[in-house]
């Protein structure tokens, strides 16, 4: 089973409860670079634009790639009052590109599904001298203190990571990212963390578990008990599940 592909099948559902980045992230990446209309940028594994407006918003010439056949057609329609906008349908890895044609290429929470050697290569290769990557991800830990072991004890349980120990950030994460970078030829690179706040019901709650690919893959029957537990864990802390986002930016240059 490619995991990739359970993305693909609730594109609504992903949409709504897929967050976005916040504003400093979008502002230091423009900044960064200079992005403006008379730059062409690269986006990796788009999922429904949740880090493409912003972006599209300078007025640059955007080129997205989504593996999901469902979420290039709802992206295509999403995007379409843009004229400098296009998306292909394919695998990063495998899609045909002309070397040394982008300004920026970026990816937000994309760039782990892709292989190492194969991802920094050819970003290496499609970026113009003096060009951009950034490479982002949120890392959301729902709840706090008593709240969050509570939630992460039904996770032990069922055998199920709950996001915070799947996406786990830390600086020694930070630092290893930033070396595998510089062994493939970026210059410049520096990271940076951000942070957020989300407050979900349970049923929102549930709804977000839901665009993670594992959860999905998990038996019908198994998945239903865990989102029950789940359920019965937040609406007896009173409600509302406050859901920590950490989001690390990296930021490099082709020499």
């Amino acid at each position: 089973m490619d995991l990739r592909l359970k993305f693909d099948e609730d594109v609504i559902n992903y949409d709504n409860m897929r967050p976005t980045y916040v504003k400093d992230l979008y502002e230091d990446v423009i900044r960064f670079i200079g992005l403006d209309g008379s730059k062409s940028a690269l986006e990796i594994g788009m999922g429904t634009g949740q880090a493409t407006l912003p972006f599209l918003q300078t007025g640059c010439k955007l080129t997205a790639i989504e593996l999901g056949e469902s979420l290039a057609a709802y992206c295509a329609n999403k995007f379409s009052s843009y004229d400098t906008f296009r998306i292909i349908h394919g695998d990063f890895e495998t899609v045909p590109l002309e070397d040394n044609s982008y300004d920026l290429i970026y990816a937000a929470t994309a760039f782990h599904w892709i292989s190492e050697d194969t991802g920094y290569t050819k970003v290496f290769k499609l970026l113009k001298s003096g060009g951009t990557v950034a490479l982002f991800w949120n890392h959301p830990v729902p709840g706090e203190g008593a709240f969050a072991a509570a939630i992460q004890a039904v996770h032990d349980k069922h055998d199920a990571p709950s996001q915070s120990s799947v996406h786990s950030v830390s600086d020694e994460n930070c630092f290893a990212i930033t070396e595998t970078m510089k062994k493939y030829g970026f210059i410049d690179v520096a990271y940076k963390l951000y942070h957020n706040t989300r407050f979900l019901s349970a049923s929102q709650y549930m709804a977000l578990l839901n665009t993670y690919s594992d959860h999905r893959a998990k038996q019908e029957e198994n998945r239903i008990q865990l989102e029950k537990e789940l359920t019965d864990v937040i609406n007896r802390f009173g409600g509302v599940l406050d859901v920590h986002d950490t989001m690390d930016l990296y930021l490099a240059r082709k020499p």
